[in-house]
Parts: structure tokens; C-alpha cells; sequence
């Protein structure tokens, strides 16, 4: 996008103009501070016949061509003249797009229940004078330029305090990787009957000499993404649901490269390995339990839980689940842990039990507790198979909408125990190469 640009688009419907709709764009700053703020009126003018008035603030951005652009509109405190604002906290772009001596205008109103809210006036100000916080430099007088046309002996309508200033820097997913933080990968496939006999073309699991399954497809589209951000690229990967050698006992919980002390497989393509391996040796059976796979990987979030690692579980399945009540439990209790559970449904299966553990609509809830915050992502796989057999492009989209609630989950689960990023090292310098330093 230029630095300044618009869009207008006008809309008609056979011959009839139905109005206009404006867009306009400016280039974002790279400025990652937020500002709490917190402000009080006192003695605004008296708008309402019955009672004073119930004030609130509307904050406006200039833009770069002179207009302005709400950014922030505070609550309304009902009948006072002296009101005390909740305190609210704005990103620093919204606010001047990082300019620290840009025009911010404050309109105060007096709201009105049909809408028709009354302009009690007007102050300006910028981020640096807000800046010195609360002081002789930040009380405004509020000012109705009607008002003080008319009446000579006008002074103003009251004045808006500023409270309180307090500046923030949002980390970003990314500082924590670079600080050191480990992602921790663990892939557990189903492989229980439902998925129908691997030697039939019709199972899930069909091994195919000319293309791969829907359960590796999804297994490497999200794998090779996350990977990335595992230093060691070795990862646990488990299945259930099968009954297996020598003895045909059921297992929720067993390594897929059949070596229960040490299931690391080396990178994606060692997993990839393990599963087809898997396939050839166990039986597919039953039933579809969740939890023993969530709670495993939950005891090693649970043994370190200062920052230095994060665990994401991918759990590949048809959908048909059996412990729906143990995993709520499960995912309830893993919510206060560093991990997030991903869930890919690969089959016809509807899956509305797989929606429901998602909780994007409804937090979970496990015997009356709620999960402390939102650890899983579903996505259905059939939803990205490309009509047009351009698989590339469609497991790109699978494995960007899977990932794509980590970083928050990630975040939340820092922000919420107060832990920040360590700083990143210093960049390597080869040996022998003099190490530059800035004059």
C-alpha cells in the first residue's frame, strides 16, 4: 500500500445510487508500544433537563490528508459532571500510527438513549504531551466552538484530566523464539477401526504406492511448518486405539516406533517412517480415547512451566471420539499448562464433538470449571482438498488455519503468568571476522 491511498466504490442496484463507501489506507508504522490511559471530567456542562449529564470521550487519529478517524470510544459515566473514566489501553499506532507529535482530538458528549448524543465540546493534544503524564500540562479545557462564538464571557465547558500514563511494549510470539523458548512437537494418530482396513482403497489409512493417505498428508503439511521451530527436530509420535504385537493388548498411548522408552522420530520424515510402520504391525481396533495421549504430553508441560518450553500436541483422527468426557476434563486441566492441542479430522465424519472441544464458540468446561483459556484448534482436512488436485497450494492453507491460533495461545498463556521473552543472543560472527560495533 503507498503511504496515502482510497478506495471508493458507489453501489447501485438497477439504475437506483445507494451511497458511497470511502476506504481509505495509510502505511502502518512498525511501532509495537500500547498506552494504558486513564482520564476524569470535571465540572462539564449540564446537558440533560432531568438530572446533569452522562458523559463520555471519543478519541480521534489525524491522518496523514488532515481528516480524522475514531480510534477509541470510552464507556459513559451516567449523571455526573465530575466523571471518572475506566482506564483503557490502545495500541500506539491507532492511536498517531506512531507519531508522537501528530493531532489527537477528544470530543466529549453527553449521551442520549435515542442516539442523538449532545456535543458538550472539544480539546486537542498529542502522544508526547500525553506523555508527561499526569500533570499541569495535561488538564484540558473542553471547549464548544459554537459556544464560545456566541457568548463573549465563554470560558469552557468544563475540563478532562489525564490520570494516568503508562506505556507497554507487546511482545510478539516471535521474541520468545528468539529469546530461546522450545516448541516441543508431538504427533498422535488414531488408528482405530472406524478408519477402516488399511489394505482396502477405501480406508483413511490405504497405503498407496503412487500417493500418500489423507492421515500422512496432513501429518506432513503441519509437520514441515512446525518444525521449524523445534531446535532438536525430534519428536515423540504416538497412536491409539490399536491392539498391539505380541499379545493384541489395546493401547491409548503406545510409540509408533514401537520403542516405548524413547518414541523421538527424527524430523517429520522419521514420524512419516514410524506410521507406515505402525500400519503394517498393529491392528486397528478401539475404542477412540483422546485423553491418555493429552495427558501425556501435559506431564511434561506440567515439569516445566517458567517459559523455556511450550508443547503443541497434533492429534490426527477421524472424528469418532469415546471419551468425550475424560478429554473435556483433560483439556480443561491442560488449559493452565504451556501447551495447545491441535486437532485435524480427516474423513466424512461429521464432526460436531471435535467442534465443540475447539471451544472457539464455547469455552469448555469440565464438572462446572471452565478451561482457564482456549488450547485447541480443529480444523476438518476435507475442507482443504483441492478440487483441482493442486495439492501444494491446499496443504499450505491447512497447515497456515492450523497453526494460526498458536502464537495467541502461546502468548496468553505467558502474558498471564507474567513471564517475558529473554533477550535474543547477539547475532553469530564466524571466526576470524572483527566484530563490528556501532559509534
Amino acid at each position: 500500500i503507498s503511504s496515502r491511498s482510497h478506495l471508493i466504490t458507489s453501489y447501485r442496484i438497477a439504475g437506483k445510487k445507494c451511497g458511497t463507501i470511502i476506504v481509505k489506507a495509510e502505511e502502518l508504522n512498525n511501532c509495537r508500544e500500547s498506552v494504558l490511559m486513564q482520564f476524569c471530567g470535571n465540572k462539564l456542562d449540564k446537558k440533560d433537563f432531568f438530572g446533569k449529564s452522562d458523559p463520555f470521550l471519543v478519541f480521534y487519529r489525524s491522518n496523514e490528508d488532515g481528516t480524522f478517524t475514531i480510534c477509541h470510544k470510552t464507556e459513559v459515566v451516567k449523571n455526573t459532571l465530575n466523571p471518572v473514566w475506566q482506564a483503557f489501553k490502545i495500541p500506539v499506532r491507532a492511536l498517531c500510527n506512531g507519531d508522537y507529535d501528530r493531532t489527537i482530538k477528544v470530543e466529549v458528549y453527553d449521551w442520549d438513549r435515542d442516539g442523538s448524543h449532545d456535543f458538550i465540546g472539544e480539546f486537542s493534544t498529542s502522544y508526547r504531551e500525553l506523555s508527561r503524564g499526569q500533570s499541569q500540562f495535561n488538564v484540558y479545557e473542553v471547549v464548544n466552538p459554537k459556544k464560545k462564538g456566541k457568548k463573549k464571557k465563554y470560558l469552557n465547558s468544563g475540563t478532562v484530566t489525564l490520570l494516568s500514563f503508562l506505556v507497554d511494549i507487546e511482545v510478539t510470539f516471535l521474541d520468545y523464539i528468539k529469546g530461546g523458548t522450545q516448541i516441543n512437537f508431538t504427533v498422535a494418530i488414531d488408528f482405530t477401526a472406524s478408519n477402516g482396513n488399511p489394505a482396502q482403497p477405501t480406508s483413511l489409512h490405504y497405503m498407496s504406492p503412487y500417493q500418500l493417505n489423507t492421515y500422512a498428508m496432513a501429518l506432513k503439511a503441519v509437520g514441515e511448518i512446525i518444525q521449524d521451530y523445534d531446535s532438536d527436530k525430534m519428536f515423540p509420535a504416538l497412536g491409539f486405539g490399536a491392539k498391539l504385537p505380541p499379545d493384541g493388548r489395546v493401547s491409548h498411548e503406545f510409540a509408533l516406533n514401537g520403542n516405548p522408552q524413547n518414541p523421538y522420530c527424527a524430523g517429520i520424515d522419521g514420524v512419516m517412517d514410524a506410521y507406515y510402520q505402525s500400519l503394517k504391525s498393529v491392528q486397528l481396533y478401539g475404542p477412540t480415547n483422546f485423553s491418555p495421549v493429552i495427558n501425556h504430553v501435559a506431564r511434561y508441560a506440567a515439569s516445566v512451566k517458567d517459559g523455556s518450553q511450550y508443547f503443541v500436541l497434533l492429534i490426527i483422527t477421524d472424528g469418532v471420539i469415546s471419551d468425550m468426557a475424560q478429554t473435556k476434563e483433560s483439556i480443561v486441566n491442560a488449559s493452565c499448562l504451556p501447551m495447545s492441542i491441535i486437532i485435524v479430522g480427516v474423513g466424512p465424519a461429521e464432526f460436531d464433538a471435535m467442534v465443540e472441544l475447539d471451544g472457539d464458540e464455547v469455552r469448555i468446561s469440565s464438572r462446572g470449571k471452565y478451561a482457564e483459556r482456549d488450547i485447541v484448534q480443529f480444523v476438518p482436512f476435507r475442507d482443504y482438498i483441492d478440487r483441482t488436485g493442486n495439492h501444494v497450494l491446499s496443504m499450505a492453507r491447512l497447515a497456515k488455519d492450523v497453526l494460526a491460533e498458536i502464537p495467541d495461545q502461546f502468548l496468553s498463556y505467558m502474558r498471564t503468568r507474567g513471564i517475558k521473552p529473554s533477550p535474543a543472543p547477539p547475532p553469530y560472527t564466524p571466526p576470524g571476522q572483527p566484530i563490528q560495533t556501532q559509534i
